[in-house]
């Protein structure tokens, strides 16, 4: 879910910490990249488009994204590090149960459409009953290892790691349509990142440190902001909305001290306080001193088998996309050789 409304309270209130980007400017830096997110945006794609891609009935349109979209970036000289979603926090099980029956819901919304034949309805539907299962995860993780592609399982949540990988420099930035990496702390926040060369769509950068001086909050006040306007672990409260809630944070700088002075109907489990720790502390979790992200070699037989003889991917099409992977690298390997060698003289 990430925070509601906080894009559009952003756009409104700190237009100097938003910037549009090419994606071709973030040529030579290395991104991290929400994992789940990806996989989702792909998976719901192909919806769009009324397309069916897979094997036997069984989808694939995560691995065409995951396979093209990535060999685009390294064509660009991007280097994409993609986060995986560990173990969820306990807090946010009452959020995940929701999206189960909200998925639920949609599938009989979706199974109704189709008895009388509204296409329209039916796909509106069928991208909210759609969810990334382990086998997705499992599937994209092979892809990526045999590409030779950095990418690592988050501790807890993947926003959280992604943020942490950027505020310790790893990384420059985090791509993912999740606000909350901000919320996290994460510098620099990339949406549009996957869906720019389809929908022709500017990268819209997002600078927290801007938006904190934009906003007149500090980032413990930020995060009091955000659980106002809602996350995945904490319900909104009635009546307050985004610009009401800004309000409140300016006046009274914390929730604790908005509930001293303010009439508000508050939920008995509203755990407010338990969000806030986790906002603050999860996204310290795990050591990246180890972290090394580097490329491993690319595996052209094994893209093959697992593509073409597994999932019935067209074998000339694969084998066009790994020569451009491999043409990739050897560009990328030399500019940064001609580089240190520019630099030594």
């Amino acid at each position: 879910m990430g925070i509601k409304q906080l894009s559009k309270l952003l756009r409104e209130n700190s237009k100097r910490g938003i910037r549009e980007r090419p994606l071709v400017y973030y040529s030579s830096k290395k991104v991290a990249i929400d994992a789940s997110m990806s996989m989702y945006q792909f998976l719901i794609a192909v919806r769009s488009g009324g397309a069916t891609l897979g094997n036997e009935d069984s989808p694939t349109s995560h691995l065409v994204g995951f396979f093209y979209r990535t060999i685009r970036m390294v064509e660009l000289g991007i280097t994409p590090v993609y986060v995986f979603d560990g173990v969820p926090p306990e807090i946010k099980m009452k959020e995940l149960e929701k999206r189960k029956e909200r998925r639920a819901a949609a599938d009989r919304e979706y199974r109704e459409a189709s008895e009388v034949g509204d296409k329209e309805l039916m796909e509106m539907y069928d991208k909210r009953k759609t969810k990334v299962t382990g086998v997705h995860v499992d599937e994209c993780k092979r892809l990526l290892g045999l590409m030779g592609i950095p990418f690592e399982t988050a501790p807890s949540e993947a926003e959280a790691y992604c943020a942490l990988l950027c505020k310790k420099k790893a990384v420059y930035g985090v791509a993912t349509e999740d606000m909350d990496a901000l919320t996290f702390g994460s510098p620099v926040v990339l949406r549009n990142f996957n869906g720019t060369q389809s929908k022709r769509l500017p990268v819209m950068e997002h600078n927290l440190p801007q938006i904190l001086e934009d906003l007149s909050l500090d980032h413990s006040e930020f995060i009091d902001l955000c659980i106002l306007l809602g996350c995945d672990y904490c319900s909104t409260l009635k009546g307050i909305g985004p610009k009401k809630a800004l309000g409140l944070i300016k006046k009274h700088r914390s929730i604790g001290n908005i509930l001293k002075n303010e009439d508000l109907e508050v939920p008995g489990d509203w755990r407010y306080s338990d969000a806030q720790k986790i906002f603050g502390s999860l996204a310290e979790i795990g050591d990246i001193r180890d972290f090394n992200i580097s490329w491993d070699s690319i595996d052209r037989n094994g893209i093959v088998n697992f593509l073409v003889e597994e999932k019935g991917f067209d074998l000339e099409r694969v084998n066009k996309g790994i020569d451009k992977l491999i043409n990739s690298r050897k560009k990328g390997t030399q500019g940064r050789l001609d580089c240190f060698m520019t630099r030594s003289k």
